[in-house]
């Protein structure tokens, strides 16, 4: 296969619209920042932007060739067809990886996948809603900085940061640390990860052993200065040797592709190439051998934890896998969303995202200056936007991620808006944002484990969010849920809305970022939060409030 992953950039149209363009150029985008592009895999081991490369050219083509009043149905990946709907319909409405309850699981998902029937769409890489590891650098950003403020002082001056994983979500994890000022160790199996990672700017250095990575740790912790450090080895043998050498980081997390047992997580019981032989010949040994591997894995885990450092889960599953393997206490591990962000998410303050779709950094530094003005109160943002333009690299379209709220989202959207009509930016702006928003997820591992009223798994909420916004105009709507080992754990909701500068973009602008952020405080304000019943009254979100809540 001999297949280009670059973007477009310019105001040269290729298709009757930019909203058709915009969303064209944004798949564009997933694949050239993608871990595998090759086989349309863009993070998570087996996250896909298409099913398969004839859906992926169908879907081109008809992006290039449809109007306005079409909309493209996508089935897990796989284009359907046109359906003659109007102007303020979604362009695209897709749904990705949807099981029924009783077959969700990931054997099923496993035997449908391999006959072609269903891919996984991730979260935001199916929808084309990626945008590098920025997306997920700033989220572990603010959760170390949360873990910061709570139990160190503030500042992760001379701690320690112990995780693993460096693929497409977890790659962000040394660039994050490093800007928190910790000292930060991540464990790769896979060395051409570390290379990616090193290459791109988000990692520093690599260690050649256990030992050497440890030398450099303690002198960034002696210098109370941040560095981030690369060791290629198994995380399930280098967690329990160093509990074992009585080393105690301050921090330890993990975002190795645990829900994956087949085609993401490796053993530690076999090298990489022989886990990959294993994949084809062998699946079920394979998850067996991961399974075993993970419950070593875990079980350093809550060790560090009992010795004191702070331990989290970063939201790979890596705890129910370990309890299926017989670790009872796997979840005395806090997920990150309920240890450190539901009091943002209360509020319907998530990560929102917006990508300059002409391919100039100039239009996100624009943006970045008109952001830092307008929401200068907002620490969170202003100190996130500061540190971007220092430390991270562009991946892809040029692109920034922030957490915002209700009606700030659309402020930001409509400003920018008129700045794309007023040709003060070089093209138009894609918006979007992480699935992992107060509306759009239910997963009760992650975003909604132990919700206040006990509505953990109750996945109404994204569905709903995925209906208002096609009712609101939005150019791209989407509902996904969960493959391999995420199957049968969660649904999730995405949208995206283009900025081209006219005055029907900006009539959906403001209708699809309002009405998805009012149903993420109606979501916590049902659930009894009253970070979200005020946030509700000083919006005038009209939520109705009703019996005990």
């Amino acid at each position: 296969m001999n297949r280009q992953f670059k973007i477009t950039g310019g105001r040269n149209l290729r298709c009757k619209g930019w909203r058709q363009e915009g969303l064209l150029r944004l798949l564009e985008n997933v694949l050239a920042v993608g871990e595998d592009p090759e086989h349309l895999v863009v993070y998570a081991a087996l996250g896909r932007a298409a099913r398969d490369w004839p859906s992926h050219d169908k879907i081109v083509e008809t992006l290039m060739t449809m109007s306005e009043e079409d909309t493209l149905v996508v089935q897990s990946g796989k284009p359907i067809g046109l359906i003659r709907t109007h102007v303020d319909a979604p362009i695209v409405i897709m749904a990705n990886c949807n099981m029924i309850g009783h077959w969700a699981t990931a054997e099923n998902f496993y035997d449908w996948e391999k006959k072609n029937l269903i891919c996984w769409g991730g979260l935001t890489a199916g929808d084309w809603q990626y945008i590098g590891s920025q997306g997920v650098i700033q989220g572990t950003y603010e959760i170390f900085m949360r873990i910061a403020e709570r139990h160190f002082g503030g500042n992760l001056r001379g701690r320690f940061i112990l995780t693993s994983g460096l693929g497409g979500m977890g790659g962000a994890q040394p660039l994050a640390g490093r800007m928190a000022e910790a000292a930060i160790l991540c464990i790769e199996v896979d060395e051409a990860h570390i290379e990616r990672r090193m290459e791109i700017g988000y990692l520093e250095r690599r260690a050649a052993s256990l030992d050497e990575a440890l030398a450099m740790i303690a002198d960034a912790r002696k210098d109370k200065r941040g560095l981030s450090i690369g060791l290629c080895a198994n995380a399930a043998t280098i967690y329990p040797q160093m509990l074992e050498r009585g080393i105690i980081p301050d921090i330890v997390t993990d975002q190795t592709s645990a829900h994956d047992l087949v085609y993401g997580y490796v053993p530690d019981t076999v090298t990489l190439a022989q886990a990959r032989a294993l994949r084809e010949s062998d699946p079920k040994r394979l998850m067996a051998e991961s399974t075993k591997s993970i419950v070593r894995h875990v079980t350093a885990m809550l060790g560090f934890q009992k010795a004191g450092a702070v331990v989290f889960d970063n939201g790979n599953m890596i705890r129910s896998q370990a309890k299926d393997g017989g670790v009872a206490d796997a979840f005395s591990i806090p997920i990150f969303a309920e240890a450190f962000l539901r009091p943002l998410f209360a509020r319907a303050i998530g990560p929102f995202r917006w990508i300059a779709l002409s391919g100039e950094e100039c239009d996100i530094a624009k943006i970045d200056d008109y952001a830092l003005e307008r929401f200068a109160e907002n620490k969170i943002l202003s100190n996130w936007i500061s540190l971007a333009r220092k430390h991270v690299p562009f991946e892809g379209y040029p692109a920034r991620i922030a957490w915002l709220g209700y009606g700030d989202r659309s402020d930001l959207a409509l400003a920018v808006n008129t700045m794309v009509r007023e040709s003060k930016l070089d093209g138009p702006v894609a918006f979007t944002r992480d699935h992992l928003d107060a509306g759009a997820m239910s997963n009760p591992y992650i975003m909604t484990q132990n919700m206040k009223d006990g509505s953990d798994a109750i996945c109404d909420w994204p569905l709903l969010d995925a209906m208002a916004n096609c009712s609101s105009k939005a150019d791209l709507v989407a509902i996904h849920s969960g493959g391999g080992g995420y199957s049968g754990y969660m649904t999730s909701a995405g949208v995206t809305v283009i900025a081209d500068g006219t005055t029907e973009a900006a009539g959906r602008l403001k209708l699809a970022l309002d009405n998805d952020t009012s149903l993420g405080i109606m979501r916590y304000a049902d659930a009894g939060y009253d970070d979200a019943l005020d946030e509700a009254a000083k919006k005038n979100v009209r939520y109705f409030r009703l019996g005990d809540n």
